[in-house]
């Protein structure tokens, strides 16, 4: 299907415009099981900088990171509880099948089930997802995500909220993966990613390829078609929300964007390929039967000074 045909509505205050792919089930651009379908992104310019464009190679639909901007996904509830053949619940996407005994793998696609009921009303500048979901392990929610973008300011807005249905008390993490291209520029050293503390990690291509220094991340050199850096957790973080502070910078092009949230950082990812450098904040979640929960990420984009 050509991409112009996918389910998709546009979205503009006059500074920003942005088009979003939209949850269907048999149409939709994406039906993979990792990330939360609300939240599919097909481009986002400003002042004539792009932020967000495909990053990979190949697609299909079902492809667990077949999807590109700042997308989210939240760790599975009933997994470990589930014997092989029962089901378990992923926010955003739907009940799922469990297919045997081994552990949680992200990059799998599990059979969904249950889909769910979706819901989406369209305006000139915001998007307001609503899945509902009945499990019968004994998750419910009510799940609601706005895309807004703010009035007369280059930014764009995340706000959530989920309500407990079911019958079993909902723990969960959800993070923002952030897949960002600022300017088709590839992952190297015109890229920074700065945080408001001192930031420490170790993990793959930490200390050779990229270099914490600082309050920054910066790249030695460039990276090759096929490789990765990762670290499972960043340092330097405490228990303010004043942390969830990050900006992703090309200082080539001078295009960058703030990303703030409104809850504490759990835990804190870095993953980056040759076109894409993605810092992925973690949030834990919990919500008692009936109780409902909040938060917010806004995104603050800018072009500052070149170098």
């Amino acid at each position: 299907m050509p991409l112009a045909e996918w389910p998709q509505a546009e979205l503009s205050n006059g500074l920003i415009q942005t088009s979003l792919y939209l949850p269907d089930a048999s149409q939709g651009y994406y039906q993979g099981t990792r990330f939360d379908w609300s939240g599919a992104f097909k481009d986002l310019t400003y002042k004539g900088h792009s932020f967000i464009e495909p990053w990979f190679e190949n697609y299909d639909p079902k492809l667990h990171d077949a999807i590109s901007g700042p997308v989210e996904e939240f760790t599975p509830l009933g997994y470990t509880e589930a014997k092989p053949g029962d089901t378990f619940v992923k926010i955003g996407v739907g009940v799922l099948r469990k297919p045997d005994d081994k552990a949680y793998v992200f990059a799998k696609y599990y059979d969904i089930v249950e889909q769910g009921n979706w819901n989406v009303k369209k305006h000139k500048d915001y998007l307001e997802f609503t899945h509902e979901l009945t499990s019968p392990t004994g998750y419910g929610y009510v799940y609601r995500k706005m895309v807004k973008l703010t009035k007369g300011k280059p930014e764009l807005v995340l706000e959530h909220s989920l309500k407990n249905t079911g019958k079993l008390p909902i723990e969960t993490s959800t993070y923002d993966h952030n897949f960002f291209i600022i300017d088709k520029q590839p992952t190297g050293p015109t890229v920074a990613i700065e945080f408001p503390f001192e930031v420490k990690g170790e993990g793959k291509g930490f200390g050779s390829t990229i270099l914490p220094q600082g309050k920054q991340l910066l790249y030695s050199r460039a990276l090759d078609k096929k490789e990765q850096v990762y670290s499972a957790g960043l340092q330097g973080f405490g228990t303010s929300s004043a942390d969830y502070d990050i900006r992703v910078e090309n200082q080539k092009t001078g295009a960058g964007v703030h990303i703030t949230g409104d809850r504490p950082l759990q835990k804190l990812v870095y993953w980056a390929c040759a076109t894409t450098s993605c810092p992925e904040p973690y949030i834990q979640l919990k919500a008692a039967p009936g109780e409902e929960i909040k938060w917010k990420i806004a995104y603050e984009f800018y072009e500052k000074q070149k170098q």
